[in-house]
């Protein structure tokens, strides 16, 4: 044993223990964490527009804050971007995370000097805990990528900002620097799939042990290694371990992801955003992440299907149910208030609270009322090819309203690397799962309101050439896995792409 994967290993036991403590005391943790930020923004331009300083408890802080996205914090955020200090927390963030998918453009996530840490520890203890339960350690010896957008940050009234990703490529520690790929000159590369191939040419003859990123683009370098190697990724890295992804469910990928690594390899999943690094997975055996209960957030939870009504029920950690579907709700120590993430979770354990991500509140299919969500739809998509050799690249569903002939029906497009014997039976195993999980859905198929699934199929590369086409290929952009209208869906019936 190294002296490097003895040290991990240590340091593991003091991480374990750490969560442990916290972990069973979410109560009393998620209560800390609220009176420290009141604490620290009572002076704060957005504390003192909201009476921060006669805010004595939870209920007090739900009656003076409403739940707003980030077009509600603009008008704050913009201050901030601007220069102006103690606007959404003390001082002046040190980052602002730069995102886009707003209906005003951009969006500037801060970060602060009391966030930023929170977002490189996640990362580490998830690692950390996979070596305690495990006693894995000898991969810390290998190389580890990281696959990330660019770390070139730019600068405004003495802030730099760029993406999350780039930004946390400053804070590799550096006892793994040594160990860390790509290298600067590649890492910086803005072209995608440039920077893809430089990444092969780069890793192609070294000792990789772990590797990470959004599984969608993890896949595309996989695909490129092996094209260029002729040989599996599992026979090119001897040593590769394990597989950190986060952003995206991996169950759609996992068959895929078996087939070009030649064998299987261990995973950690990870829940991070600019907003804040949310949960990790710490137990291998266990359905869901640990919900970082003690990382600078307060955590309130929406149930989705109350979300758009006047005046939604706000609950906090020790209210929730497990098997609910929530909108997560968080104010940080960078600044965000009552934030509405736009994700959607559940609780999979209370002892300790375990999540999973099953969709985004704006990402769903209810055009006729049936209230689908990203979980079922991957969910019914694994269960179909349970038992077959058919192998999924990429998918998306959309609903069709208007067809030229018979009922409306949910459109799924979907990138085969290996397509099923018979397609419309396919389609079928598809809707019977879909139809097992949502009443909803059900009762429009019964009550012939929609016909079963439909099923498009996309040319190889289809979806990569759809990012491409809208300027987000690569990094950490990810495809929507529904949408309630037929944007995607008319762009991948054009025949250009």
């Amino acid at each position: 044993m190294s002296i490097k994967s003895f040290a991990a290993k240590l340091f593991a036991q003091k991480v374990y223990n750490d969560t442990k403590k916290w972990s069973a005391n979410p109560l009393s943790t998620q209560k800390k964490v609220f009176n420290n930020l009141i604490t620290q923004a009572a002076d704060t331009a957005f504390g003192k527009d909201h009476n921060f300083s006669e805010i004595n408890n939870y209920a007090d802080f739900a009656k003076h804050v409403p739940v707003r996205d980030y077009e509600g914090l603009k008008q704050y955020v913009d201050r901030a971007v601007a220069g102006e200090e103690d606007v959404l927390w003390e001082g002046k963030p040190i980052y602002f995370a730069k995102t886009s998918g707003t209906t005003s453009g951009a969006k500037f996530i801060p970060l602060t000097k009391e966030s930023m840490p929170y977002h490189i520890q996640a990362a580490r203890n998830a690692i950390l805990l996979y070596i305690y339960e495990t006693g894995k350690a000898d991969f810390v010896n290998g190389k580890m990528i990281f696959l990330q957008g660019s770390p070139v940050l730019q600068e405004k009234n003495g802030i730099k900002f760029g993406r999350l990703s780039g930004i946390v490529a400053h804070y590799v520690p550096k006892y793994l620097q040594r160990n860390r790929m790509p290298s600067w000159e590649t890492n910086i590369i803005d072209d995608w799939e440039t920077k893809v191939d430089a990444i092969v040419d780069e890793t192609m003859k070294e000792d990789m042990s772990v590797i990470s990123g959004i599984p969608s683009w993890v896949q595309m370098y996989f695909e490129r290694l092996q094209q260029k190697s002729k040989k599996k990724v599992g026979d090119l890295f001897k040593n590769f371990s394990l597989f950190i992804y986060g952003g995206v469910n991996y169950e759609p990928y996992r068959a895929k992801f078996e087939n070009l690594i030649g064998r299987k390899v261990d995973s950690i999943e990870l829940f991070p955003a600019s907003e804040g690094f949310f949960a990790y997975q710490d137990k291998q055996g266990e359905k869901g992440m640990l919900l970082l209960l003690n990382s600078g957030i307060f955590y309130e939870f929406i149930k989705s299907d109350e979300f758009f009504t006047e005046s939604p029920k706000r609950y906090t950690i020790g209210e929730v149910e497990i098997g609910i579907n929530y909108v997560l709700i968080i104010s940080t120590n960078a600044g965000l208030w009552a934030y509405n993430t736009g994700d959607v979770i559940q609780f999979t354990s209370k002892d300790p609270y375990r999540v999973i991500v099953t969709g985004r509140i704006k990402h769903y299919i209810s055009a006729f009322g049936e209230h689908v969500i990203g979980k079922e739809v991957e969910s019914a998509l694994n269960e179909a090819m349970q038992g077959t050799n058919v192998r999924v690249n990429e998918f998306t569903v959309a609903p069709q309203i208007n067809p030229k002939e018979g009922l409306p029906y949910h459109e799924w497009f979907i990138e085969f690397e290996n397509e099923p014997d018979d397609i419309d039976a396919f389609a079928l195993k598809i809707d019977a799962a879909m139809r097992k999980q949502n009443i909803y859905y059900d009762d429009l198929i019964s009550g012939n309101i929609l016909r079963t699934v439909v099923i498009t199929k996309v040319a190889v590369n289809g979806f990569q050439k759809y990012m491409k086409s809208i300027g987000k290929l690569g990094g950490q952009n990810k495809l929507p896995r529904l949408s309630d209208n037929r944007k995607i869906a008319d762009a991948l019936n054009n025949k250009k792409l």
